[in-house]
């Protein structure tokens, strides 16, 4: 019997499930699931464990085991590098563009000191080139700045209604250098230029990531002797090929949401319903409509970010099982989570047991002062190594890289020895060193409610963490469980009223008014009722979302295979891709068609939308069949904007025609 092989890498498990690819694939056709810790340092590791862990010992080169006839893959490393600021460097040039456009839609601090180079050219609203490109200026920018950047990311003026700058320096910086392009009309057709900046930049930002990732996953299909083909989950939880998908990584963003979503409503059967999906890094909430994830059509936003790749309109909180603990001031009297994940101590203590005994010698002396308790219980490690030139250090960060060679060391040491603070929060925003420290699955492994990794590290942790606000250690983990069930139940209630229109309040009142709903002992009792019922998917969620239910007066639904959701979504899809045209009128004898592979035009507007739907319907199939899709078929939809005068005269203003193209992806050849 044919299996599709569904693999889910989240920021603190990967997952993976054997799912029979019998059409109407039901609860019941999940045959089997596994789950390993990811290992950022080397991907492959957590991956291979996963694979592993789900095939069994019933696989090998003779042909035995499963017949794998599709891998399909979802992800959420590019969300959780977006939200915690990670990710390589870039060089963003900006063609037709002054540096005023930097303090739009936030690209200064997106680009957070990475160079930004503005390049002579671009075209107007109707395509018309306004400014030779240079290129000489082109050249010495990508002479300047190749050598320090892991990719470059292009951008310009009007370039949707004429792309043939971008596609010009596009092909320059393949001919002179080996790093991969982001053009930003490759990625969306919609007007906003900074935005459309933004998306380039997080795009280039994140192809090195996706390229480790899809590489991985590669090796260990190819030691198992699986050849099936191997597909990525986009952000609206279509498929696209892995090919696909290292070209444009930024539409894998939300891609763990959009799986998810798709994998709850197969596992639970619900299909108007909250979806929400907790993991170690970030709680993902979305809305399921008739069995469908609703969509952001304009733009999905993560971590404050407002790109413009279409994606399921999920709301992303860094909030999860392994948010870090920390105090708001220096009282310690106001406890806060995440948004940074860190590794929770009772995991770094189970993998390296020598950080048992440094948090045992740390809880058997007092600890004065409040630089020395916000140090004690904390750690650092590397993740991996340097492995572009890209990524050289400066003195100081070398002298701290090297301090880390040999495995965690707590901070209290590392600052002892006057290493910079600075530059460990620059390795860690890098990714190339994480923190440890308390977290709540930390609290839940004291508590009973988890018992997979060292629960002695994690009752030090709470010893070390409660003296700074006089508690004991289940005390305080008692309070970090309903801070996180807290925080859990303003957040759902952020997205309801976001995705609700809200009555009209605005974001501190919905934070109140959540906050009242999840607190008891108030003088002003707020009770609030969740519209539609909650389903709850993700490893940490049995733990905190019974909790969040009864405080939000709704019904809990907690489907079985619900840890690994994503990874059931991820073979549940099928390929969706989209072209769009648009038809302007330059003057009144004329109609210029703006498409992907530029401009057209024509004497009559109905000739120029027939023109116009051949074409995105070609490109739309295309594309669609170069990201593995079988058995297309394609539709089209033409809209045409009319503006009427005061007088009653009519006036033709644009014309867009969108053709998508879906099919199921095309399975391997059976053994």
């Amino acid at each position: 019997m044919p299996t599709l092989l569904g693999i889910d890498t989240g920021g603190t498990y990967t997952d993976a499930v054997l799912f029979d690819s019998d059409a109407d694939q039901k609860t019941g056709s999940v045959l089997r699931m596994a789950k390993a810790l990811t290992t950022k340092h080397d991907l492959t590791i957590g991956v291979g464990k996963a694979i592993d862990g789900v095939l069994g010992d019933g696989h090998g080169e003779d042909g035995s085991g499963p017949d794998i006839r599709l891998v399909s893959l979802s992800t959420t490393l590019a969300t959780n590098a977006i939200v915690e600021g990670q990710g390589s460097p870039v060089c963003l040039l900006m063609i037709g563009h002054g540096p005023d456009v930097l303090r739009r839609a936030g690209l200064d601090k997106a680009m957070d000191g990475d160079p930004v180079v503005y390049i002579d050219g671009g075209h107007s609203h109707g395509g018309d080139e306004q400014e030779t490109l240079d290129i000489e200026a082109a050249k010495a920018a990508i002479n300047a700045h190749a050598p320090h950047v892991s990719a470059f990311a292009v951008a310009g003026y009007f370039a949707v209604r004429n792309p043939a700058h971008e596609q010009a320096l596009r092909d320059l910086i393949l001919e002179m250098t080996d790093l991969p392009v982001s053009c930003g009309h490759e990625l969306s057709w919609r007007l906003d230029a900074p935005r459309r900046a933004l998306t380039a930049v997080l795009n280039a930002r994140l192809i090195p990531l996706i390229h480790r990732l899809v590489h991985a996953v590669g090796t260990m299909l190819e030691e198992r002797h699986i050849r099936a083909p191997l597909m990525v989950v986009k952000g609206d939880g279509s498929l696209v090929s892995a090919e696909t998908a290292l070209e444009k990584p930024v539409e894998t963003i939300l891609s763990g949401p959009a799986a998810s979503v798709v994998g709850a409503h197969h596992l639970s059967g619900e299909s108007d319903v909250f979806v929400v999906d907790m993991g170690g890094t970030t709680t993902d909430i979305a809305l399921l409509e008739d069995g469908r994830p609703v969509l952001k059509a304009e733009g999905a936003t993560v971590g404050g970010w407002r790109t413009m790749v279409e994606a399921v309109a999920a709301h992303t909180f860094g909030l999860g099982g392994d948010s870090e603990v920390w105090f708001a001031d220096d009282l310690a009297a106001s406890l806060k989570l995440g948004p940074r994940r860190v590794i929770p101590l009772s995991l770094l203590a189970d993998e390296y047991p020598e950080v048992l005994e440094t948090l045992r010698l740390q809880a058997a002396r007092s600890v004065d002062g409040i630089a020395a308790r916000e140090i004690s219980g904390r750690f650092a490690i590397r993740l991996g190594q340097l492995e572009h030139d890209h990524m050289k250090l400066t003195a100081i960060e070398e002298r701290l890289w090297q301090a880390l060679a040999d495995g965690p060391v707590a901070l209290e040491k590392l600052f002892a020895a006057e290493h910079s603070e600075r530059a460990l929060r620059r390795l860690i925003k890098r990714g190339l060193v994480a923190a440890a420290g308390f977290t709540p699955s930390d609290a839940a492994h004291l508590l009973g409610a988890h018992r997979q990794w060292s629960v002695e590290a994690a009752e030090i942790g709470a010893d070390l963490w409660g003296r700074r606000i006089d508690m004991k250690p289940k005390a305080f983990a008692e309070r970090v469980m309903a801070f996180t069930e807290q925080c859990s139940a303003e957040a759902l209630v952020t997205a309801a009223l976001d995705e609700g229109g809200g009555p009209g309040v605005g974001d501190y009142v919905s934070y109140a008014l959540a906050g009242d709903a999840a607190r008891h002992g108030r003088l002003l009792d707020v009770a609030l009722t969740l519209g539609r019922p909650l389903v709850a998917i993700g490893a940490p969620a049995a733990t905190y979302y019974p909790a969040v239910a009864k405080h939000l007066n709704t019904r809990l639904v907690t489907p079985p295979h619900g840890s690994v959701s994503n990874a059931v979504g991820a073979v549940a899809g099928g390929v969706a891709q989209t072209a769009t045209a648009l038809i302007t009128a330059p003057d009144e004898s004329r109609y210029r068609l703006h498409i992907s592979n530029g401009i057209q035009e024509f004497a009559n507007l109905d000739v120029a939308a027939e023109a116009a739907e051949r074409e995105v319907r070609a490109i739309a199939e295309t594309m669609a069949r170069d990201a593995g899709a079988e058995e297309v078929r394609v539709e089209a939809v033409r809209n045409d904007v009319i503006a009427q005068g005061k007088d009653g005269l009519k006036t033709f203003v644009e014309c867009k025609i969108v053709a998508t193209a879906l099919g199921r992806p095309k399975l391997g050849v059976a053994r």
